[in-house]
């Protein structure tokens, strides 16, 4: 199996256009590995920013690059990305990269340059921070980044390198091959389609209306917790801290409760927590006299 190590540095700009904030990728580095984890070939480029014209402060700071160096050697997105893919190839190889957050910026570059979500050249990916969180240890939750998981595993590095896409990519091979186990590494090995890309892409957003196309809260199936019977919301629905409040009687027994109902949009439909809660006997004194 050959293996793509990927790395990208990006820059923070606002896109006007979208209106919202986006990390606009400026430096693309790779390198290919044959099975024994043998560089065979690299791929550096610098590429012009589009979306904002200008560097961050914290960019600078940790990457090194400047303006002038983007104007001399960089080239547009769209034309570094075909130079990337045909130098990839078209076989089989696994992309790999320091956790899944250079893909994410990828996916949502080719959003904003390509309109679409699929990135049509990888077709398999392995989050190498993932795998070797696995073998030191890390609790479930947290995260080591790549200098400290190098200096770890008591590998060589220049840590004034690191931060330039190149280099990151070269310690990201040695940490990985260092902690090689064929059997293993297969299992953090994912296939690439478009649904993947998408599921990548999409970010899960409560919901703050009652009637949607997608959500409607007045077709929950409410249980009162009194005689566990049908319940019904009566009244307007109102949006607290990004849940839906709202009163409740039971067909049955007649009572009155309050519900909290919190509508999440994921990727794959929505995903509904509730939560019943008993009348104070001023508040249900204040609602009857409505």
């Amino acid at each position: 199996m050959n293996y793509i190590v990927f790395d990208f540095e990006w820059n923070n700009a606002y896109d006007y256009k979208a209106q919202k904030g986006m990390n606009e990728i400026i430096e693309i580095g790779a390198i290919k590995l044959n099975s024994q984890f043998v560089v065979e070939d690299t791929f550096k480029q610098l590429i012009k920013p589009q979306v904002s014209r200008r560097l961050s402060g914290r960019v600078k700071e940790l990457t090194n690059i400047s303006l002038s160096e983007i104007k001399e050697d960089g080239i547009p997105f769209e034309e570094a990305i075909r130079d990337f893919s045909r130098w990839a190839g078209t076989d089989e190889t696994v992309f790999m990269s320091w956790s899944n957050s250079d893909l994410y910026v990828l996916v949502s570059n080719f959003i904003r340059f390509f309109k679409t979500t699929n990135v049509y050249f990888i077709k398999k990916y392995m989050d190498a921070q993932k795998y070797c969180q696995y073998f030191l240890n890390i609790p479930k939750g947290s995260q080591i980044s790549l200098a400290n998981c190098a200096d770890t595993l008591a590998l060589n590095i220049n840590e004034e390198n690191l931060h330039r896409a190149l280099e990151d990519c070269v310690v990201t091979a040695k940490c990985v091959k260092k902690l090689y186990d064929d059997k293993l590494i297969s299992q953090y090995i994912h296939t690439c389609d478009e649904d993947f890309f998408g599921r990548l892409a999409f970010k899960p957003y409560c919901i703050d209306v009652p009637v949607t196309e997608h959500y409607n809260v007045y077709k929950e199936r409410l249980v009162c917790p009194a005689c566990s019977g049908k319940a019904r919301i009566i009244g307007e629905v109102e949006c607290v801290n990004k849940s839906f409040k709202a009163l409740c009687t039971c067909e049955k027994c007649k009572k009155k409760f309050w519900a909290f109902i919190r509508a999440k949009k994921t990727y794959d439909g929505v995903s509904v927590n509730k939560r019943i809660v008993p009348i104070s006997k001023h508040r249900k004194i204040k609602d009857s006299n409505k």
